[in-house]
């Protein structure tokens, strides 16, 4: 049994994903898992073992394997490398993975990539890969294969985050500059993920320079950062923190205006990481996440929200095959809104809670064999939101019941090399998910009549519901370069998102599985071909996929969520299908490089009560969705790029008619989600100058033009009668941006 740690030879930073194969043959290989650490298992011999990273100089080994031996590696950077490398995968990996439906990002690879107002954004670059599309301009929300919002489980450090976005969407929840690791699985997901249908955004933040301390950063032209990061104890120890804060209340703060110099808008985010290595079979982990937002207008309106996550992990090397990973997890989203004016003053709050017990291992069974097993336990509390006032205010005390319910999971899975050709992952997740009192629970007919009402004490069971989630995904290689690959997957959810916009806003309304809430259920089959070229310069894939979902949710027409006492009343049940075709084509390293992704689909829904019981678009169905990404490195110090996207309008209800009731123009609608907003598409450009090399202060100056060509893409569309013609309408769109400059100087030390 062979066995190590991979770590970057200048931190200390273990490497996610690293490569290990012996004598170069596929079925003698394994990468590193999430911590840096592999196991392989080979007959007893000698052996050239070559251990590799994309971005790191390949280490070559000659080892006498005799009895189990630990190789533990530190790999060095390849600095000296001129031209960009936009992906982290190892070669061939894309072909041989069986793993179906992934991406993966390394953060200092997208630096490059030009964004809204020169903000480093992982969440608008993975909107530039095909099948997931962005929610709208502005906001951080992103739907993968036809699925909604929160149909994505997002995890920073293995702590679910329930809102990912700041300035209602503008920039993203993460950092870049406190992020290692990106990995999205939008298909074919591995079994020790669940509770979410559409895809999974598992993001993993540094572990701390183990070397030496270093303090790195950036001013823009509205937000600033900085970072700080060194060892404990050299080698053994490190820490890491992040910070964030834009300004924009600073500058009104110099208006002479009364009216904004009183108003308030920034956000701010922490990151914090530490590990402590306590032998060589023993790291404890901890790390959390802080970030708030805070709207204010003159001393009148008041609004608030963020995310709060902490985990606590112990890895343990039980053996030479067994790697334990045991993590205590804290996730807390909660949002204030408050009215200060005196005569209709209110208060009104809302909050998720989880507190996550999870239990992984894994097992290097034989050297074809990898086994990985687990548990899961959450206990969630869902407060929808108490109104309180004053008692001279007209607004009346309102509290909703809390609602707490237990999820319970349990999951196998195997990687199977079943020889050099055929490579598959198969398994299943076992979930539960059982509501609690207390509260009162009750049931309501198909027009949302109370038929039934029964009150549970506190710890009381409601009701359990089970699901078994068989997952699978293989790959075939038809040649060296070339490969096909199957997956299949089911997956189920238990909490569900109430929106009333078409976009997710911070005040949007959790709810969990019920006595009428079933839990969402989505199959998917999905298929696809894979090749490199030109010496692995080049990688292209086809893939198609169709998933059916069950226990889809929507509102009746005229539904208030916020304040709703009764809001299971309004809700109704269908089902949904979605399909379609993604294309990528991605030249990898060289001087010049990027990517295409296109994505042809549709999503449906199906409810008996709406569109008269006819398959209607979802909201979140765009026809075409087209990303092109280019980067040059022209020399040491400049490096261009550019990002157009091009996309079908979304699906929205507009009204087919009108007429006059009363003196009043009342519009009148008939298909829903049946009309387009117009096309959405944009060009940004970006250029980074680098520093002199070779220094040990490094800085780089970031330039950026977002919607190069001024386009006005319609972010609402409203329609009104003419002034001059109440027989005629008119439709007045609105838009968020035109074409904005963007500078930023970044420094390291």
């Amino acid at each position: 049994m062979l066995s190590g740690i991979i770590k970057d030879n200048q931190t200390g930073e273990t490497l996610i994903g690293a490569s290990v194969k012996a004598d170069g043959k596929i079925t003698n290989a394994t990468i590193t898992n999430a911590y840096g650490f592999y196991s392989l298992s080979l007959p007893a011999g000698n052996y050239t073992l070559s251990l590799s990273y994309v971005g790191y100089q390949t280490i070559t080994k000659q080892i006498n394997l005799k009895v189990d031996t630990t190789v533990d590696v530190n790999l060095l950077s390849s600095n000296q490398l001129n031209e960009v490398v936009v992906n982290a995968v190892q070669q061939n990996d894309n072909v041989v993975n069986p793993q179906m439906g992934v991406q993966k990002l390394n953060v200092k690879e997208i630096n490059n990539i030009p964004v809204l107002f020169g903000e480093r954004d992982i969440l608008k670059t993975l909107q530039l890969l095909p099948g997931i599309k962005s929610a709208g301009e502005g906001n951080s929300g992103f739907y993968v294969r036809g699925g909604s919002t929160d149909q994505n489980l997002i995890l920073l450090d293995e702590a679910p985050v329930y809102n990912a976005s700041h300035l209602l969407g503008f920039f993203s929840t993460f950092n870049s500059d406190a992020i290692k690791d990106v990995t999205i699985y939008k298909g074919g997901m591995p079994a020790e993920y669940g509770g979410r249908l559409a895809s999974v955004l598992d993001i993993k933040m540094d572990d701390g320079n183990k070397k030496e301390y270093t303090v790195e950063g950036g001013i823009g032209l509205i937000s600033s950062r900085l970072k700080l990061e060194g060892p404990f104890v050299k080698n053994k120890s490190s820490f890491m923190i992040s910070g964030r804060r834009t300004y924009a209340d600073a500058f009104l703060k110099l208006s002479p205006d009364t009216a904004l110099n009183s108003n308030t808008l920034y956000f701010y985010d922490l990151n914090a990481k530490a590990n402590f290595q306590i032998d060589n079979k023993n790291v404890i982990y901890l790390s959390g996440y802080f970030g708030r937002d805070k709207l204010g207008l003159n001393n009148t309106f008041g609004f608030e929200w963020g995310n709060a996550t902490g985990t606590l992990r112990w890895n343990h090397l039980i053996n030479k095959r067994l790697f334990s990973n045991t993590s205590l997890i804290y996730s807390n989203y909660n949002y204030i809104i408050q009215n200060f004016l005196e005569e209709n003053n209110f208060k009104v709050n809302s909050s998720i809670k989880d507190i996550n017990l999870k239990q992984d291992f894994q097992f290097a069974l034989k050297s074809n064999h990898e086994l990985k097993f687990g548990l899961n336990a959450i206990h969630h509390t869902i407060a929808p939101g108490k109104i309180s006032s004053s008692s001279t205010s007209s607004v009346n005390q309102t509290t909703i019941e809390n609602r707490k319910g237990v999820e319970l999971a349990g999951y196998v899975s195997d990687q199977w090399q079943v020889n050099r050709k055929f490579n598959m992952i198969y398994g299943m997740r076992l979930s539960a998910f059982t509501p609690l009192g207390p509260g009162v629970f009750k049931s309501y007919d198909n027009e949302g009549n109370t038929i039934d009402s029964n009150i549970y004490s506190s710890g009381k069971i409601v009701k359990t519901y089970f699901n078994v989630e068989p997952r699978l995904s293989a790959s075939y290689q038809i040649s060296e370069s070339k490969g096909i690959k199957l997956a299949y997957t089911r997956n189920t959810q238990n909490l569900h998102l109430m929106s009333n916009s078409t976009a997710t806003s911070p005040t949007d309304l959790y709810i969990m599985d019920s006595n009428n809430t079933k839990p969402e259920i989505a199959d998917q089959l999905s298929t696809g071909y894979f090749t490199n070229f030109k010496n692995d310069t080049y990688e292209f894939s086809a893939e198609i996929y169709y998933k059916w979902m069950q226990n889809q949710i929507e509102y009746r027409n005229g539904t208030d969520l916020r304040g709703n006492q009764n809001v299971e009343a309004d809700l109704l049940y269908g089902k949904g299908r979605a399909y379609g075709l993604e294309l990528f084509l991605k030249k990898r390293f060289g001087n010049f490089n990027g990517w295409i992704g296109y994505t042809l689909s549709k999503t449906e829904r199906l409810f008996d009560q709406i569109n008269n019981g006819k398959w209607f678009n979802a909201k979140q169905d765009r026809t075409h969705d087209l990303s092109v990404v280019g980067i040059y490195k022209a020399n040491q110090r400049w490096t261009f790029s550019s990002t157009f996207v091009y996309s079908t309008g979304n699906a929205v209800t507009f009204p087919s008619g009108k007429y006059q009731l009363n003196g009043s123009t009342v519009f009148y609608y008939t298909e829903k989600n049946g009309y387009r907003t117009p096309s959405y598409h944009r060009l940004d450009l970006s250029a980074t100058l680098e520093g002199k090399p070779g220094k040990k202060y490094q800085s780089s100056w970031s330039f950026g033009i977002y919607n190069v060509y001024n386009r006005k893409n319609a972010f609402s569309i409203d329609f009104k009668d003419d002034p001059e013609n109440a027989n005629q309408t008119q439709a007045v769109k609105t838009s968020l941006f035109g074409i904005i400059p963007s500078v930023t100087w970044n420094f390291k030390f």
